[in-house]
């Protein structure tokens, strides 16, 4: 029997998800759309036969919706993730869970009175390949203790609507979860340092920053965020141990020759970069529904996420670079 899933704010993300619950992955069926735009929603579920509801509250009450998948503005995502919690529904939340740590705290308030766990967070680099081999080598000790970890963030370009801000918030949370679930520990300080901007970016944003993680047991983490790079979407990763380093292989084995050199292409977009990711993602949540236990990301993965970025926020407004302190609350035992 298929999960029967409804969907909350289907822009882009959403729409893609779909069409991998609907042509690619088992088990699962978008029955049920809903959106701001009342018009979007039926262009959207029109060809999926899917049903269209005034709200997310109709939507979540509905008899015939079993989950619910939050994929609308960052903004909007506590009150729709709390209503499904409140009426015992699993929730997909794309990320961020929601855009402020006070916000993750009254999500987690709600799944806790519950008494269940019913959210996941879609932090999709946990399923990579690539991150996924990396985690197991440091599991297995054979590099040593990870000592510094070098990460990459571009992007081609980002559109006029893209804020100062959105370069910690929007993209480098994604580095920020990765390296909680690597490393099996959490970030205490963040720090942002303002390279030369680049001339491809609008005015009111600074590009590229760099943001400055420590963690608990001192490891050193940088990750190099560019939104405007002109030239495709390009992730990094390497981890230095005591012993050795490991990174993520080139983003796909397509090598082209030309007169200028050979070389790997590099993937458009992280539809393209991470398709395989956020397959295993959603089939593993689909999987999770119908077996009655959500095991993915959890509301402390997304609180913990917010808070990092809410420090790493304070930095880059402050004057000059400066570190700012981590202040996460001791973890429910919820959560352990």
């Amino acid at each position: 029997m298929s999960v029967r899933i409804g969907i909350i704010g289907p822009g882009g993300i959403g729409r893609a998800h779909i069409a991998r619950i609907s042509d690619r992955l088992a088990r699962g069926r978008v029955v049920a759309v809903t959106d701001i735009d009342p018009a979007h929603a039926q262009r959207v579920a029109e060809p999926i036969g899917a049903a269209v509801y005034p709200d997310d509250a109709a939507l979540i009450d509905a008899d015939d919706v079993d989950a619910v998948m939050v994929t609308s503005f960052g903004p909007a995502h506590e009150g729709s993730v709390v209503r499904a919690i409140e009426a015992g529904k699993p929730v997909f939340c794309e990320k961020p869970l929601a855009p402020t740590a006070a916000e993750c705290l009254r999500i987690m308030d709600a799944e806790q009175r519950g008494g269940r766990r019913l959210v996941q967070v879609g932090f999709m680099r946990r399923y990579d390949a690539g991150y996924r081999e990396i985690k197991a080598t440091l599991e297995r000790g054979e590099l040593g203790a990870a000592l510094i970890v070098h990460n990459r963030h571009h992007n081609p370009h980002s559109p006029q609507t893209y804020l100062e801000g959105m370069s910690i918030t929007d993209t480098a949370i994604h580095e920020i979860d990765v390296m909680r679930f690597l490393l099996g520990e959490e970030i205490v300080s963040a720090r942002v340092d303002k390279p030369k901007r680049t001339t491809s970016a609008f005015a009111h944003l600074s590009d590229p920053l760099m943001l400055v993680l420590r963690t608990a047991s001192d490891v050193l983490i940088d990750v190099e965020i560019f939104v405007n790079n002109t030239y495709g979407y390009d992730i990094k990763c390497e981890v230095v141990g005591e012993r050795g380093l490991i990174a993520l292989s080139d983003q796909n084995a397509t090598v082209r020759t030309s007169p200028t050199g050979r070389g790997n292409r590099i993937a458009a977009d992280y539809n393209e970069r991470f398709e395989a990711a956020f397959e295993t993602e959603l089939q593993e949540w689909i999987d999770s529904v119908q077996a009655g236990e959500i095991v993915g990301p959890t509301s402390w993965d997304g609180y913990a996420a917010a808070v990092v970025c809410d420090a790493g926020v304070r930095s880059l407004r402050a004057h000059g670079s400066q570190e700012f302190t981590v202040d996460l609350i001791e973890k429910p035992a919820f959560y352990a």
